[in-house]
């Protein structure tokens, strides 16, 4: 199985940096929230998360098909790894 650890420093350093933003427009969205903003506005602020978080998932997914593909013995055989990469593919 592919692991989180197993892509570069400097990959997992900005999937943090790219959580930590992510968190705080989630924080953000809450202040409004807690300030009676307009929902217009705060529907704004939500597509930006939500889109934020589909590039991650983008990224990570990127990273993960071609981990099945680059080393398919390591999910035990090349079927395996392709029936790995479809299950990725479709919870994204």
């Amino acid at each position: 199985m592919a692991n989180i650890s197993q892509l570069s420093e400097e990959e997992r350093n900005d999937i943090v940096q790219r959580l930590k933003r992510i968190e705080g427009q989630a924080r953000g969205v809450q202040k409004m929230v807690d300030e009676d903003r307009e929902c217009g506005d705060i529907l704004t602020q939500l597509a930006s998360i939500r889109a934020a978080v589909n590039s991650l998932n983008g990224e990570l997914l990127e990273a993960y098909l071609l981990r099945c593909i680059q080393n398919p013995d390591d999910f035990g055989s090349p079927e395996k790894a392709v029936q790995q990469a479809v299950r990725a593919l479709v919870r994204s």
